[in-house]
């Protein structure tokens, strides 16, 4: 019998996440570019897991953040890991070899891979190339026993086998050369990954960057006969380093320690696995590696480069989303003050358009009663629109005030850089607080006009202000005018620009405030019904729940009869389908549009307490974020997130449960109709609006 752990442990329970996305390129049904997407996706997770999570294991142990197998020591977990990793990789091969690159082969694409091609005019494009554009970056370096060499965060590099040429043909004499070895680092950063050959026999032909210097690097060693070459990457530990956040100022210190995850430790050296050991043994003494450190991969290594693969098929072999909505709602008020002085309202997004957010800010920064702006950014886009709308408020004279939370991790140098832009236009920014982050996504407008305090608006999210994500992620965004909200934000707000108060709030729930208790109440009361006969229901949804007290919490509400739905994206440390559990079903949706929107849902008897948020049930959010939580009231809005949640309990196409062993079990229709969430969302979406006339998704 299986013994089955009361927790999964966070990091296996994401690598099962992970292993969700590799299975979406493994779906036939997809466009190529669409599978070949995911593949990139799950290259890209895997990078950020061993740079942040794998670190943390070896730098930086926390026992709260691994304690999850019981009696489990962090080598232990490490090893557990690197085997799952390893067989996921062998499946990343086949799905690229024998599906997507045979698929794109029929269709008429040629991406050669480790032979040179054979046509004349290929091979004088690649040498005329070569010295033209490749050459002019390339630095090779020899490795010398004894001495350790630097590899860059996550650049690619060849390593190369070479011998000195000598005068002679005798073959015994060649034999007893000793082997010399070097490195090169691939200009990914300056050059194309995938270099487009001349068209030729009615096919579009490509080739790696890394194949298009192999063929060349006898050019780079005049002296040498080149034996062979294989490509490596090392990552390195993200943590920025700082041990103390409450002396001295932190703003600088991050500034100063960014670029300290250049030399970081490592924490993953991946290789192709066609290495010889002998020069894979050779590389980790130069490196410094250890066995730990160590996997094996592709040939060609960084994966998250096909983002950018060239589909000169365009818009054919590629998904195709239709463009987002603009509610009539909205649209039909020349003022978005105006629509939601008449009521709350809520954009979906991505189905929905952001743009509407905008107009929000840009209103706000020329209405002549609208005195201050106050909003939080924890990532915002490069170049973004939401931070110009900011500055043009101050630059009318409105006190705009950004808190900027310059610890969101690998997006610390971009908001630093548009804290700084807005600093010069006037606008009052506050950075992070020592020990937290604040995650929490919220704007407020405060209007008065004779000194007499007239209606504030407020705009939450469950998701970042940032116009690019808003296209790929799928978030809520609610607008309010109620007094109860603005009172509560105002709070919160002067919480953040002076901590000599404790604010009480009382229509939001916020972490280190009313956060813990409110739910522990709301939980406690489907609890209750479900123990005097009554059905009590909760339904969460989030992006990861980890928290111990939280999850025995729910294990309680199972035992006492509370039906709950959970449907959880990543992390997920919930064990379902055990006594403990009985009544907990958990749902993963992975497709096209990334799932991050936390929403939690409380039956209470059929009079339903719903939550839009920012937070998940993760350790991190609950005990070192500030991250709120805000009621919806307003019974359109209710009906429309509820409806949207129901599309999600019934997804049949992409939806997975998740198994008490961690595995994600496919949702079988059974005959019954097909629904595809996300789809049947935005085509659930369109249908409400009386003009439109755009595309629909076909489920």
């Amino acid at each position: 019998m299986v013994n089955v752990p009361k927790y999964f442990n966070r990091d296996i329970s994401w690598l099962s996440f992970n292993y969700r996305v590799l299975e979406e390129a493994d779906d036939k049904r997809l466009p190529l570019y669409e599978r070949l997407k995911f593949l990139a996706i799950y290259s890209s997770n895997l990078d950020e897991f061993y740079k942040v999570r794998v670190a943390e294991y070896k730098y930086n142990f926390d026992p709260e953040e691994v304690d999850e197998i019981q009696g489990a020591s962090p080598v232990k977990v490490l090893k557990q890991i690197n085997t799952i990793v390893d067989k996921q990789l062998i499946d990343f091969s086949r799905i690229f070899h024998n599906e997507i690159l045979a698929g794109l082969y029929e269709e008429g694409l040629m991406l050669y891979q480790g032979f040179e091609p054979p046509a004349k005019v290929h091979q004088t494009f690649i040498r005329d190339y070569f010295y033209r554009e490749v050459i002019p970056y390339l630095q090779p370096v020899l490795l010398t026993r004894g001495t350790r060499s630097f590899l860059r965060d996550n650049r690619l590099y060849l390593a190369i086998k070479l011998f000195r040429k000598k005068n002679t043909d005798d073959p015994e004499r060649l034999k007893k050369r000793r082997p010399r070895y070097a490195i090169v680092k691939l200009p990914t950063n300056d050059l194309p990954r995938f270099i487009r050959l001349p068209d030729l026999g009615g096919q579009y032909h490509f080739l790696f960057l890394d194949d298009l210097v192999r063929f060349n690097l006898q050019e780079l060693f005049p002296g040498y006969d080149v034996d062979s070459s294989y490509c490596i990457k090392l990552l390195r530990d993200a943590d920025l380093g700082i041990q103390d956040e409450f002396s001295g100022n932190l703003v600088e210190k991050i500034r100063r320690n960014i670029g300290l995850r250049k030399v970081g430790e490592p924490t993953l050296f991946t290789y192709d696995r066609a290495i010889p050991s002998e020069f894979l043994q050779i590389l980790k003494e130069t490196f410094g590696l250890y066995k730990e450190d160590m996997l094996a991969g592709e040939r060609y290594l960084s994966f998250q480069d096909f983002f950018s693969f060239p589909n000169p098929f365009s818009p054919r072999l590629q998904m195709n989303h239709p463009s987002p909505i603009q509610p009539a709602a909205l649209r039909k008020y020349g003022s978005m003050f105006s629509a939601i002085k008449i009521k709350d309202r809520v954009l979906h997004y991505p189905y929905q358009s952001f743009d509407f957010v905008l107009k929000f800010l840009n209103e706000a920064s020329l209405d002549p009663k609208v005195e201050e702006i106050k909003v939080t950014q924890y990532r915002v886009a490069s170049n973004s629109a939401v931070v110009n709308a900011l500055i043009n408020a101050a630059r009318n004279g409105k006190r705009v005030t950004v808190f900027v939370e310059v610890k969101a991790r690998f997006d610390e140098e971009n908001n630093l850089q548009m804290a700084r832009l807005m600093e010069k236009a006037g606008v009052r920014i506050i950075y992070s607080l020592p020990g937290l982050k604040v995650h929490a996504k919220m704007a407020l407008v405060i209007r008065r006009a004779g000194g007499v305090r007239k209606r504030s608006y407020a705009y939450l999210s469950t998701g970042n202000f940032n116009e690019k994500t808003a296209r790929l992620y799928a978030d809520h965004g609610f607008f309010t005018c109620k007094d109860e909200y603005i009172y509560d934000l105002e709070r919160l707000f002067n919480y953040l620009e002076d901590q000599s108060e404790l604010p009480v709030f009382n229509k939001i729930l916020v972490t280190q405030f009313n956060f813990k208790q409110d739910l522990m109440r709301y939980i406690d009361r489907e609890i209750e019904l479900a123990q005097n006969g009554g059905e009590g229901y909760i339904l969460l949804k989030m992006n990861g729940i980890q928290n111990k007290t939280f999850i025995n919490k729910l294990y309680e509400a199972s035992d006492a009869g509370v039906k709950i739905d959970l449907i959880v994206r990543g992390i997920c440390s919930v064990v379902p389908d055990q006594p403990f559990s009985k009544n907990i079903r958990i749902r993963r949706i992975v497709d096209s549009y990334l799932e991050h929107a936390r929403i939690w849902v409380f039956g209470n008897s059929g009079n339903k307490k719903v939550y839009m948020t920012s937070a998940d049930w993760m350790n991190r959010n609950i005990n070192r974020r500030i991250e709120i939580a805000f009621p919806v009231d307003d019974e359109e809005i209710l009906e429309e997130l509820l409806d949207i949640l129901n599309l999600q309990l019934r997804d049949n196409v992409k939806a997975r449960y998740i198994d008490h062993q961690l595995n994600n079990i496919k949702v079988e229709h059974d005959g019954y109709e097909r629904i595809r969430s996300q789809w049947s969302t935005f085509n659930m979406l369109a249908a409400k609006e009386p003009d439109y006339n755009g595309d629909l998704f076909e489920v």
